[in-house]
Formats: C-alpha cells, sequence, structure tokens
C-alpha cells in the first residue's frame, strides 16, 4: 500500500513520462526525427526488426496520438487525483496490450521498452491506497 501523497506523485510522474516520450510525435517533423531516431538505434542494437518509416495516413495517427496523450499529459500535471491515476493505468493497460499485439504481429522490439514502462506505471497507478482518516480512527 502507499499513501495518497506517494500516488499522486506516482501520477504526475508518468504525466511526464509521458510527456517526454510522445511530445515528439505531436507534427510530422518532430516525428520524422524520433522514428530516424529510433531506425538508427534499432541498426545500432543489431534488431532484426526495422522500425519503418510512415506513409502519410499513418503519420496523421502517430501525430493524433502524440497530440492527445500530451494534452492528456499536462491535464494529469495540472490536475493529479487517485480517479485520474486509474484511468491512465486502465488507457495504459490497453496500451500495453496494443504493443504487444503489434510486437508479435511483426513490430520493432523497441517497443518492449514503451510496453515495460506502461506496465510498471499502471501497476505503479493502481497500488492500493492508504486512507489516513480510517487508519487513524
Amino acid at each position: 500500500m502507499i499513501n495518497a501523497n506517494q500516488n499522486l506523485k506516482i501520477v504526475c510522474a508518468s504525466a511526464w513520462y509521458d510527456l517526454v516520450a510522445t511530445a515528439g510525435f505531436m507534427t510530422p517533423w518532430t516525428a520524422s526525427l524520433c522514428l530516424s531516431g529510433f531506425a538508427v538505434l534499432s541498426k545500432a542494437l543489431g534488431l532484426a526488426r526495422p522500425v519503418p518509416a510512415l506513409d502519410v495516413t499513418q503519420m496523421l495517427f502517430a501525430n493524433l496520438l502524440g497530440s492527445v496523450v500530451v494534452v492528456w499529459s499536462l491535464w494529469r500535471l495540472r490536475h493529479p487525483s487517485r480517479a485520474v491515476g486509474l484511468y491512465d493505468a486502465l488507457a495504459r493497460g490497453l496500451f500495453a496490450s496494443w504493443q504487444l499485439y503489434a510486437v508479435a504481429n511483426g513490430a520493432s522490439f523497441l517497443i518492449l521498452g514503451f510496453t515495460f514502462l506502461e506496465v510498471v506505471f499502471a501497476i505503479a497507478q493502481s497500488m492500493p491506497v492508504i486512507d489516513k482518516e480510517a487508519a487513524v480512527g
């Protein structure tokens, strides 16, 4: 169990992580740079599955995802709460599921690094919170 203050710190930490990890995907120009960086990293690590270039429609969806996640991150930083953290944990479970599906169907193994963090933050935000008033009384 964790206390309410620790829970809010986890909610904010997950928001900062999302902000850093997805801000680069908000525009076609920055997303291209991010994907190029991932391609170089994949090659340097000798991973068998390359990071593909996106066509214009795929780029649109990457930009939409980046934009929505950045706005959601800013909301969580401005209004952290237990409820917001639980909704975020649910979203992270969905993201992790789709990431595992993508890797199982040929996507780059680099995605698993993001999947690991999705699962860690989902678990951390879902941990039971000690109710101070109930513990005292």
